[in-house]
């Protein structure tokens, strides 16, 4: 069986003193294995990886969000003011109210605006939560179905039960583990294969539900993350592209050409996440191809160590 290799050096003062293992898969423009490293085709949980493809289950099923509310559906975002609102929008439109929500109470993952908040005698909320937007949508998927909105979050619910199927059909492989994910919703495995697959699957298509998400995802990037996230910047430097970060290091991003792209750091580190997969692009010629910023590509991808307040190192891809 394969396994995670040594992904990324950590490099101070010119001295390699740690290393980051991981995996990574890139298909080509046909879907096929372009090249791999690592575990790349054995079950992993994707984490957030996982909402546009749970969003899919839920258009599906009958949600119907204008894209922007859509985006959210997919996102982790980092609530910010404009993401919080649109959650209520949600909720509201449903005709539900916060306390509807089963994510557990959080603050918002952008920095400034959890400060400003705890300045203002704010606390945490379930609204803020990063999922908020994913257990809105779920919420209202059930309400167009007549579903009990009480247990959505219950592996067995016609929800999730409905989730689980697109799941599936999309990554092109059988569900082998669920387990409870951070925000309490069921998650589902597959392997980096299966990911970049299904990510692959949403950024070609042109009409359906399918097309419906990529379409939401580019229109309104700042929606599926945050205004001042590392993800929106990739997504406006590469026409079309779209993916999701993920916890735990993961990360899966596909271009309308067909390209496609999974990783994930074994260690977890959320700082490699981005290094990582600029090489992937880099490895595959995405800066080679037309209408992207390859300068802004390069600095997601960039990660210097400071040393004295001063740049003394980087961390580095190294496969």
């Amino acid at each position: 069986m394969s396994a995670p290799v040594v992904a990324a050096e950590i490099v101070r003062s010119g001295v390699v003193e740690g290393h980051h293992y991981g995996s990574v898969v890139a298909l080509d423009t046909s879907g096929e294995v372009e090249w791999s490293v690592g575990m790349v085709d054995q079950p992993v949980f994707p984490r957030s990886c996982n909402k546009p493809i749970q969003a899919l289950g839920m258009v599906r099923a009958g949600l119907d969000l204008p894209p922007d509310l859509l985006a959210l559906a997919c996102a982790s975002h980092s609530g910010e003011p404009f993401h919080v609102d649109g959650v209520r929008r949600i909720l509201a439109g449903a005709g539900l109210g916060e306390s509807a929500l089963q994510t557990p109470p959080d603050y918002p993952l952008d920095d400034a605006t959890k400060e400003a908040l705890i300045r203002s005698g704010g606390e945490k909320a379930p609204v803020l939560m990063n999922c908020s937007g994913k257990h809105a949508s779920m919420l209202a998927t059930c309400v167009v179905n007549g579903w009990d909105t009480a247990t959505y979050l219950a592996v067995d619910h016609p929800l999730q039960v409905a989730i689980a199927e697109t799941f599936a059909e999309l990554t092109g492989e059988a569900v082998a583990h669920v387990a409870v994910d951070g925000c309490g919703a069921p998650l589902l495995s597959t392997s980096l294969i299966g990911l970049a697959r299904a990510f692959r699957t949403l950024a070609l298509a042109t009409s359906g539900p399918e097309a419906t998400i990529a379409r939401a995802m580019r229109e309104f990037p700042q929606n599926v993350s945050g205004s001042t996230r590392d993800e929106l910047a990739l997504f406006t430097a590469i026409p079309g592209a779209i993916g999701k970060a993920g916890a735990e290091s993961c990360y899966a991003v596909a271009l309308p050409n067909g390209q496609a792209f999974a990783l994930k750091c074994d260690d977890g580190a959320p700082r490699v996440r981005p290094v990582l997969m600029a090489e992937a692009l880099r490895r595959s010629g995405v800066d080679k191809l037309d209408g992207v910023d390859v300068a802004a590509m390069n600095r997601t991808g960039e990660l210097p160590l400071l040393g004295g307040g001063k740049p003394v190192g980087e961390i580095r891809a190294s496969f």
